[in-house]
């Protein structure tokens, strides 16, 4: 196991994003990990159960999701000694400026509009992908 490599925790309930932002991976020549949770509960428990644990970790968030939404697990992490740090880029459709403004003040790596056609999406990844090679993460 390469203990440097980023492991993506997405966290999104639609599948046709998941499958976008998987496909994006792929054009771009991607590796890493991805895991999945449709919700801000399932991200917890992946995040405590260890699984994910211990690795370097970069979590791409949606905002509207059930159960559980973005803005409220950023609540949780940041509220959880353990998962304080974890670093967290927004990925959402919401374009309105309180969750902008809610995501920033709960620390937030970055904020990114989902672009609707899949040669901007793809640019938005690499982009993503030069971001965090660069950024030192613990």
């Amino acid at each position: 196991m390469d203990n440097r490599e980023l492991h993506i925790l997405l966290v999104d309930d639609d599948e046709v994003d998941v499958m976008t932002v998987k496909r994006a991976f792929q054009k771009n020549r991607l590796t890493n990990p991805i895991h999945v949770a449709t919700n801000g509960i399932e991200a917890l428990a992946k995040l405590r159960d260890g699984s994910i644990a211990g690795r370097r970790l970069l979590v791409l968030l949606d905002l509207n999701m059930p159960r559980m939404n973005g803005i409220e697990l950023l609540r949780e992490l940041r509220a959880d000694p353990a998962l304080v740090s974890t670093s967290v880029v927004v990925l959402t459709t919401s374009n309105e400026d309180r969750d902008k403004v809610e995501a920033y003040r709960l620390n937030v790596a970055g904020y990114l509009l989902k672009p609707v056609q899949f040669a901007d999406f793809v640019d938005v990844m690499a982009t993503l992908n030069k971001y965090w090679t660069l950024v030192e993460m613990p």
